[in-house]
């Protein structure tokens, strides 16, 4: 890969029905657990809190989320670009309300990768990141498991599944990313079940380059979302 990546994830702590949509319109959502995962193939980095009987807490502190940024930023300063799925929109924006570091967050959900964001900058619509595991014929999230079950997992005490889920995101996202730039090329497989691609001349672009791309044809679409719904929380 062109970059020394390192893939970052996080599982919300709120307990919440299986058929909302809409996570952050529940907010606040608290965060159970986080890992980070580099390219290098080095052990994860896992996160979580725990309490005074030394086990998971349901809910990461402020104070150990904030250890979390600093480590970022420390990985950062030491070359590694963050990468994420739809970490803008979302893990970066709840890092920062949980967190308390919205400045630091802000910085960095700039200048890490987030593919899905590159890709809704280039299409105008979202794919999903078991589509793009499918593109590349790689197994995608555990069957039976997802982020909907995560919360209520973890709440029930079965917290290794729950790591062992966030750190297997990582890896896809790393798989996704280094396939990918290898080939020159983005697929993932569409709702219709046909693959569809489009070109990676400068392989993923960090979100700041991807908001310089010029805006996709929407015209199509009903409709269609605008960038500021991914970056409404950095001012832009």
């Amino acid at each position: 890969m062109m970059r020394r990546y390192l893939a970052f994830d996080i599982e919300i702590a709120k307990l919440l029905p299986a058929e909302v949509k809409d996570l952050k319109a529940h907010r606040p959502l608290g965060i159970a657990c986080a890992a980070l995962l580099g390219a290098d193939g080095k052990e994860p980095h896992v996160w979580y809190s725990c309490g005074p009987d030394g086990n998971p807490s349901r809910r990461m502190t402020p104070g150990d989320l904030s250890e979390l940024v600093d480590f970022m930023n420390a990985q950062v300063a030491a070359g590694y670009t963050i990468l994420t799925w739809n970490g803008l929109g979302f893990d970066f924006d709840i890092l920062a309300e949980e967190s308390g570091r919205l400045d630091d967050c802000r910085r960095l959900a700039l200048d890490q990768v987030d593919m899905m964001f590159h890709v809704f900058c280039e299409k105008g619509f979202r794919v999903g990141l078991e589509a793009a595991a499918k593109g590349i014929r790689t197994p995608g999230k555990p069957p039976g498991m997802n982020a909907a079950m995560a919360p209520h997992l973890w709440a029930a005490g079965r917290t290794n599944e729950v790591l062992d889920y966030v750190v297997h995101d990582c890896e896809i996202t790393l798989k996704v990313a280094d396939v990918n730039e290898r080939e020159g090329y983005f697929v993932w497989i569409t709702q219709r079940g046909s693959p569809s691609r489009f070109d990676l001349p400068r392989g993923w672009l960090t979100v700041r380059q991807a908001l310089r791309l010029p805006q996709p044809d929407t015209s199509w679409m009903t409709s269609p979302e605008p960038r500021s719904k991914f970056t409404n929380w950095v001012n832009l």
